[in-house]
C-alpha cells in the first residue's frame, strides 16, 4: 500500500499535467528565496554513482544574455531554413524562446570529468551523467511549477558557442538553457499542439520481448 494519500497522488499528476514549456513570461522579478528553494531540488535528485554532475550557471550580465540571445537568433534562422511548406509557415510563427523577457536564465551543464562517484555506473554508459542532469532538471521544473513559476527549455542554440561565451571548463557539456519566470498565461495544452505543430499520443506504445 502506498504511503501517499490519494489526494497527494492526484495532486502530483495535476502538477505533471500543468508542467508546460513556457515561452511567454512577464518581466516581474522572481524572489531569490523562491528561486533558491527550487534550485535546492537539484540536491534531492538521484545521480549515477552519486556523482552529482550538474553545474548551474546564472546567466545574468547584459553581455552574457546578449550573446545567448544572438546565438538563439542565428540557430533559429538556420532551423527555419530546414523546413518548407506548412511546417515552415507554422515554424516561422512560433515563439520558441522567452530569452528577451524571462527574468532568470540558467545554463545547466554536465561535468563529464567529475571524479565524484568514482565512475560507478558511468564506465559502460558515460551518458548516464547527462541523464542524471536531466532528471535533476525535471525536479527543478516541477518545484518551479508548484511555486507558480514557468520554465522554458531553449534547445535551439549552438552549445559550443554558448560554452565559449560563458567561458566554461572544456569538460562541461551543455544540457539545458532554461528561462524561468512568471508565465503570462497557463494552459494544460502544450503551445506546440495549440499551434498545430504536433499532437500528443493518446496512449503509450509498448512492446513485449
Amino acid at each position: 500500500m502506498s504511503q501517499f494519500s490519494k489526494d497527494f497522488q492526484i495532486g502530483l499528476r495535476d502538477l505533471m499535467r500543468w508542467r508546460r514549456d513556457v515561452r511567454r513570461f512577464r518581466r516581474d522579478a522572481v524572489d531569490e528565496a523562491v528561486l533558491q528553494d527550487c534550485l535546492d531540488t537539484f540536491l534531492l535528485s538521484p545521480s549515477v554513482g552519486l556523482s552529482e554532475p550538474w553545474r548551474v550557471i546564472r546567466v545574468q550580465s547584459p553581455g552574457a544574455r546578449a550573446a545567448a540571445l544572438e546565438n538563439f537568433i542565428a540557430a533559429n534562422a538556420q532551423a527555419l531554413a530546414g523546413y518548407d511548406g506548412d511546417k515552415a509557415r507554422i515554424y516561422s510563427g512560433l515563439k520558441l524562446s522567452g530569452m528577451q523577457e524571462a527574468p532568470v536564465q540558467l545554463a545547466v551543464y554536465c561535468d563529464e570529468a567529475t571524479d565524484k562517484g568514482a565512475g560507478l555506473g558511468a564506465g559502460t554508459m558515460p551518458e548516464m551523467r547527462r541523464y542524471s542532469v536531466v532528471g535533476a532538471i525535471t525536479h527543478f521544473w516541477l518545484a518551479a511549477r508548484a511555486q507558480g513559476l514557468g520554465v522554458g527549455w531553449v534547445s535551439i542554440l549552438d552549445p559550443v558557442q554558448l560554452s565559449r561565451d560563458l567561458d566554461v571548463p572544456a569538460d562541461w557539456v551543455l544540457v539545458a538553457y532554461l528561462c524561468v519566470g512568471w508565465p503570462e498565461t497557463t494552459s494544460e495544452t502544450p503551445e506546440l499542439e495549440l499551434a498545430g505543430w504536433e499532437t500528443r499520443r493518446p496512449t503509450l506504445p509498448t512492446e513485449v520481448r
